[in-house]
């Protein structure tokens, strides 16, 4: 039984969450040679003030760019027709 563990900085909406549960199913099913039913998919959200890269977290990166977050105080990322996140050249969005 695969079981796949993702794990995303929060931020995101459900609807985006479940269309990702629904391509890494599908893609393990394309890929696994298993039943639907044992295919197991687990996101965990980590908090932004919980994550951390080069030691900045990803709510004072959100802060350090207006462009990140519409300029608002929370943090509203930018998604494309598919509800993906939309980054800058050579960002990264976790």
């Amino acid at each position: 039984m695969p079981q796949i563990t993702i794990t995303i900085a929060e931020g995101r909406c459900p609807a985006q969450i479940r269309n990702m549960m629904r391509e890494v199913h599908a893609a393990v099913l394309r890929t696994a040679n298993t039943r639907p039913e044992y295919i197991r998919v687990v996101v965990h959200e980590v908090p932004r003030t919980h994550w951390a890269t080069g030691d900045v977290t990803l709510t004072e990166m959100d802060a350090a760019s207006p462009s990140r977050t519409g300029g608002s105080a929370g943090h509203q990322s930018d998604h494309d027709a598919a509800g993906r996140p939309v980054t800058t050249e050579g960002e990264e969005q976790p």
